[in-house]
């Protein structure tokens, strides 16, 4: 089967497919934590309220004076990390659907190829390391102390996030390769 005059293992075995899967996966799974932030607003934000609140951390002079107590600050940082990873969400799903028309050799008709799957991918994920690294393991695990929280440390799962994000942008920023069939003085 040929694709494009491409052949099929060529397409489904390469690292745009790797970078599409990825975006696929990512996008949804993003778009699942928003709704399901959306659905158990209770639990969420709670958990949001007692990391600024600072309340079941290790206490100290020094460091309890970062506290955030405002049940509306509260309520805004959760809004916008919502928010945030619905964002996310949208990039990486474009970005997924443009990185099916180039692997379907269909880029013309939606007006976007290489250039536009490769910048929302990268969009999507650098969306999610500002957020899971920034945001969860920066501002939450260190100057919140999440990490010490004994009610809510979310720190692990901060740090798959980051992990994810980083694989994609990797991939995603590999320079393309060029097969050893090209030519047959190369196949040497």
């Amino acid at each position: 089967m040929k694709l494009s005059g491409t052949g099929i293992l060529d397409v489904v075995g390469s690292r745009r497919m790797a970078v599409a899967a990825l975006a696929t996966i990512t996008g949804f799974y993003y778009l699942f934590v928003a709704f399901t932030n959306c659905v158990d607003t209770k639990t969420n934000r709670n958990a949001v309220g007692a990391v600024l609140s600072m309340k079941s951390t290790i206490h100290n002079a020094g460091t309890d004076w970062r506290a955030i107590t405002n049940s509306n600050v509260a309520l805004v940082a959760y809004i916008l990390i919502v928010t945030w990873e619905f964002l996310i969400a949208f990039a990486l799903l474009a970005a997924a659907a443009v990185w099916v028309r180039v692997l379907t050799g269909r880029p013309r008709r939606l007006r976007a190829g290489l250039d536009v799957a490769v910048k929302l991918s990268s969009l999507g994920w650098t969306m999610a390391m500002l957020l899971f690294a920034g945001g969860f393991l920066t501002v939450a695990g260190e100057w919140f102390r999440m990490w010490a929280n004994k009610e809510v440390n979310a720190s692990s799962a901060a740090l798959q996030n980051f992990l994810i994000a980083g694989v994609g942008l990797v991939l995603v920023h590999l320079p393309e390769s060029t097969t050893s069939r090209d030519t047959p003085a190369e196949q040497g």
